[in-house]
């Protein structure tokens, strides 16, 4: 009987799959095997900076700042951590297909070759039984070098699976279903959306990478100072080497001071060597970039000719004036808004990128709700008479991109950025309501009832719950959630301009008359109360795990976060101010009645 015999094109065509396939598979096994010993030699989880922060911590347990700082780069391992994974279960499933791909191809090519056999003479007795040997070492090579790679690919996943728990455990700042739900979420995203901006671990994807639209990483956020009472605008800077000690009058310490042009009550905000701040008057409304290590007046836009601006100037109460919203960065772009309902977009040039006006602000003192980033949307707090609401634009185009109704009273208050552990809030205060919102949808999370009044201060947040307080009403303690409630309550001492600041133990609370209060953050049980003896309107803030609160005679009372009242130093600026101070790369920069300063060490 005769056979058909296939064309020697397909035997070809299989060992040349073959081939292909052993050579992946040489490939993965190399790769797998480097990629062990990568992880052997060098342990991202335990680098100097870790290490060194995490000495820190153990010194200092009850620093929030520090915590914040470790979380952050704990993020970015874990997901360094869950893509090596990624990429562990998949080279060990291509290097077992791989295998597999050679295996059927050699034994089909065999059985479709027809075999004439040949008998061997008498001087090559024994060459049957040396080709059987060297199959058998060649196939027992490869089945070795497989599992090898097998071996080194749980290797690897084991010991940084190991390392991760070690470190995380070592300064409690997160758990096993955290890990979970990290790997759960990259297990979805393919290998292009890992570097992308995907939510990882439930929470804000800036908190770990670079964004494909360029909006900053929390990284620069917190190496910067964007908004009003810093990264979030909740008070908080994790920064640290800031000095304690300065003089104005004798210029102890000051590193430049610089005369600002038009009078305005915002903060300035810093974004590398960049300082923005703007003035107006019922005529004129401006914005000023300096330089940050010199004080020079970098370039002044004037901010004109929007469509849709009023010809009317609104009416201000002086200690609220024309230009009382801090501006806010992505770092790309600055943005700024004033009394009269003007919101402008300027390059780092100070050319206009766009502008639009919001309509004329109706309120009786004028409007001061500070503006805030989320990724690239710029959001505006505008609770006006009869029109409140919060909106978003398009920080490149100025495009709407969402605007939520607000069923609330007037407010001078600022919306401050919360990371929850779950998700990104942005959370805002006016009668009755504090209320939360996704920032990137504007829509509502939760809202309790809680203040009334003409509500100034900013809310504070630390550790799940928020803090809201207002003249002639109450401090409020409130854990936030699907169903928020309230913890606690005091109504001894309230205040209507400055913000309060919060750690996970100690709630700092300014009056505009001049006390601070220190109460326990979930008891409310009053620690202390001190009088400085001169009003304030600057917010307090946390830097350095101490309280820093600027007095309008210029004094910054600077005192420890703690249960005891200990104070640090008094330095005074020579001259009176009502901003809040910002602290960025050592230097803190104040705006004070006439001039800006920098003081450095």
């Amino acid at each position: 009987m005769n056979f058909p015999t296939p064309p020697d094109k397909t035997i070809r065509l299989l060992q040349s799959i073959a081939f292909a396939a052993a050579l992946l598979a040489f490939v993965i096994c190399i790769l797998v095997s480097v990629n062990y010993f990568q992880v052997k030699s060098s342990d991202p989880l335990n680098s100097p900076v870790m290490k060194s922060l995490i000495e820190k911590f153990k010194s200092n347990p009850d620093d929030e700042q520090l915590k914040a700082e470790i979380r952050e780069l704990d993020l970015l391992a874990r997901k360094a951590f869950f893509t090596n994974q990624w990429q562990i279960r998949t080279g060990g499933y291509l290097l077992l297909f791989s295998v597999l791909i050679v295996i059927i191809c050699l034994k089909s090519a065999e059985l479709m070759t027809v075999k004439i056999p040949v008998v061997p003479d008498a001087a090559t007795d024994n060459f049957w039984d040396l080709r059987k040997i060297n199959r058998k070492w060649v196939a027992y090579s490869g089945i070795f070098l497989v599992c090898v790679s097998l071996l080194f690919a749980f290797l690897t996943h084991n010991e940084l699976g190991k390392t991760l728990n070690l470190t995380a455990k070592s300064v409690g700042v997160t758990s096993d279903s955290t890990l979970t739900q990290v790997e759960n979420q990259i297990t979805k995203t393919d290998s292009t959306s890992i570097t992308d901006s995907t939510s990882l671990n439930s929470q804000d994807s800036t908190t770990l990478t670079q964004s494909m639209d360029g909006y900053p990483t929390q990284q620069e956020i917190n190496a910067n100072s964007p908004s009003f009472r810093g990264p979030g605008g909740n008070g908080t800077v994790f920064q640290r080497g800031f000095p304690t000690s300065w003089n104005g009058s004798s210029g102890k310490n000051i590193k430049w001071k610089t005369a600002i042009p038009l009078t305005g009550y915002n903060s300035p905000i810093v974004w590398n060597d960049k300082i923005f701040l703007s003035g107006a008057s019922g005529t004129k409304r401006e914005v000023y970039c300096f330089d940050l290590n010199s004080g020079k007046l970098l370039w002044q836009t004037v901010v004109d000719k929007i469509s849709g601006s009023p010809a009317t100037t609104p009416k201000v109460n002086g200690e609220t004036g024309f230009a009382a919203p801090t501006l806010t960065t992505d770092g790309r772009r600055v943005y700024a808004i004033f009394a009269n309902g003007d919101l402008i977009a300027l390059d780092f040039e100070g050319k206009k990128v766009w502008a639009k006006n919001l309509g004329l602000p109706k309120n009786h003192y004028g409007h001061s709700s500070s503006l805030i980033m989320y990724r690239d949307l710029l959001i505006v707090q505008y609770d006006q008479s009869g029109n409140t609401n919060v909106m978003a634009f398009a920080g490149k185009t100025g495009e709407q991109v969402w605007k939520t109704s607000r069923d609330v009273k007037i407010t001078w208050a600022s919306p401050i950025l919360v990371n929850t552990g779950k998700q990104m809030e942005v959370m805002l205060v006016a009668e009755p309501f504090v209320i939360s919102y996704n920032p990137a949808t504007g829509k509502e999370l939760w809202r309790f009832n809680c203040i009334s009044g003409e509500v100034g201060p900013s809310l504070a947040y630390a550790d799940g719950v928020v803090y809201s307080v207002n003249d002639y009403s109450k401090l409020a303690a409130v854990q936030i959630g699907a169903s928020p409630k309230l913890l606690w309550e005091s109504d001894e001492y309230l205040s209507d301009i400055p913000s309060p600041v919060a750690t996970a133990k100690y709630v700092f609370l300014p009056t505009s008359y001049g006390m601070m209060l220190c109460y326990d953050a979930k008891t409310g049980e009053k620690y202390w109360e001190k009088d400085f003896g001169t009003p304030t309107y600057a917010s307090t803030m946390l830097v350095d795990g101490n309280v820093w609160q600027m007095d309008k005679k210029g004094i910054m009372h600077i005192f420890k976060a703690d249960k005891t009242y200990t104070s640090v130093s008094e330095p005074a600026l020579g001259e009176g101010s009502v901003c809040t101070p910002t602290f960025v790369g050592g230097k803190i920069i104040i705006r004070g009645d006439k001039n800006l300063y920098c003081i450095g060490k």
